[in-house]
């Protein structure tokens, strides 16, 4: 059988877990010979990441509901390449794509409205949580179809404690994310309250920064708080890490848990979609109550007071990971997905 052609489109943010995870895709699946043409909104950045790992993408402007030219450009790529699988990540490159004689797939990483997806033949879910939200609204079970993330594995170089004001007798707490209300970091804060001897590295830039600074003034614990800002080197953050922490009211999946998992790293997270579906609480890491500092708090205290349980959810949690999410398990999964699928 011939090999499957695939075309991807991604017109996502700057920055983000499905942009990041889209890159880290394309490039494993070019390493596993898959035959596959890459379309993204114009980024340098991302641009240069594709090339880097061999895949050199088209770019097209991805702009909103006036942006004619990038429906017309996608539809000449499409009859160039003529794929045999189309896989679109999110809204706007599932809108802007032309139909043609090819199964179109949308890649979904979150509770989106699926007024946008009425034109796909199949939906992907990175959770089973999302896939539990296409059925119920009356997508059939066999055109639902759910494949986990895997995550950069570099074992990173530990950042310096010392760069960031850390005493080596302190606990480092790393949380990545954008400071926005979904991660909960206002939680974290207040919990940070009841956390002695331990210093919080938060990496993440967000409309919320003001906000977030003025809490941990108000809580008095300004002085155990990093603010990051963006960071590009999150593995060596995580290598530097006591505890990864995820405080999340909301997380369809929870990349940082998976990161942390991958480094054996404890975890303590709150019970939102995407962790309560990851972690087995007490075994692969922690979970606690959404909203609930005292009881994140509390989680927090028992990792960095007893080295034995941080140990072995750090154990554990790499098990997981190997068993689960591994780069050669997801790729192949994607990889007999297309074949599947395709006409």
């Amino acid at each position: 059988m011939a090999m499957v052609k695939v075309l991807q489109a991604m017109a996502g943010a700057k920055h983000g877990g499905a942009e990041a995870f889209f890159t880290r895709l394309a490039v494993a699946l070019h390493q596993a010979g898959q035959n596959q043409r890459v379309v993204i909104r114009r980024d340098p950045e991302r641009a240069a990441a594709l090339r880097a790992g061999g895949v050199d993408p088209v770019e097209f402007s991805f702009g909103g509901a006036l942006d004619l030219i990038t429906k017309r450009r996608l539809g000449r790529e499409l009859r160039a390449y003529r794929p045999d699988v189309v896989m679109t990540w999110m809204n706007r490159a599932t809108s802007k794509l032309p139909r043609g004689q090819f199964v179109h797939v949308a890649r979904l990483g979150g509770y989106y409205d699926l007024k946008y997806y009425r034109h796909c033949d199949h939906l992907v879910g990175n959770t089973p949580g999302i896939v539990e939200h296409i059925l119920r609204h009356g997508w059939p079970a066999e055109h639902a179809h759910y494949i986990g993330n895997f995550v950069d594995t570099d074992a990173g170089v530990p950042v310096p404690r010392e760069s960031l004001e850390t005493s080596t007798n302190e606990k480092v707490i790393v949380a990545l994310g954008r400071l926005h209300a979904n991660k909960a970091f206002d939680v974290l804060i207040r919990a940070m309250a009841d956390v002695p001897k331990a210093v919080l590295w938060l990496a993440g830039d967000g409309p919320l920064e003001a906000e977030l600074k003025a809490l941990a003034r108000e809580v008095g614990v300004a002085e155990r708080v990093r603010f990051l800002g963006w960071r590009d080197d999150t593995a060596d953050l995580i290598a530097a890490a006591d505890i990864l922490v995820c405080p999340s009211r909301h997380e369809p999946l929870g990349n940082v848990v998976i990161e942390g998992w991958a480094r054996a790293k404890p975890v303590v997270a709150a019970a939102s979609d995407g962790p309560r579906h990851l972690i087995t609480d007490g075994e692969t890491g922690l979970l606690c109550p959404i909203d609930a500092p005292d009881a994140l708090a509390n989680a927090l205290r028992q990792v960095a007071s007893d080295p034995d349980l941080a140990d072995r959810l750090g154990t554990a949690g790499e098990a997981a990971f190997r068993a689960r999410f591994t780069e050669e398990i997801i790729v192949r999964e994607y990889m007999e997905f297309f074949r599947r699928i395709a006409r």
